[in-house]
């Protein structure tokens, strides 16, 4: 198993206009072709003006069949297009869980979208 971050700096004042487009239209498009949304945040301290979601995956190459999924559907295409603007800065991180980790076993009581 493994979790990807993603952290997003969307411009200033266009947070809350930026999440509840994304809640309105991206979540439904995302969550069926990615799977396991494990978390989507916004930051209240530190770097502002953020959104970071993970999403989990069995290994790279699930996540690379998602992702080519995701971005061969018309409609993620479309709401990027006109929603997209409003980000800044984009990262991306791959996490790998320690030995120790439930996510280390693939506990499905982790996965909320099975």
């Amino acid at each position: 198993m493994i979790v990807e971050e993603r952290i997003y700096t969307i411009q200033i004042g266009k947070l809350a206009e930026y999440v509840g487009r994304y809640e309105k239209e991206g979540l439904a498009i995302q969550v069926p072709i990615l799977g396991r949304l494990v978390g989507y945040f916004t930051t209240d301290i530190g770097e502002l003006n953020q959104v970071v979601h993970l999403w989990a995956y069995k290994d790279l190459n699930e996540r690379a069949e998602r992702r080519k999924s995701l971005w061969a559907n018309e409609a993620w295409c479309n709401y990027i297009k006109h929603g997209g603007n409003l980000v800044l800065k984009q990262e991306n991180k791959i996490l790998i869980p320690a030995p120790f980790s439930p996510w280390a076993n693939d506990d499905p009581s982790l996965d909320m979208a099975r």
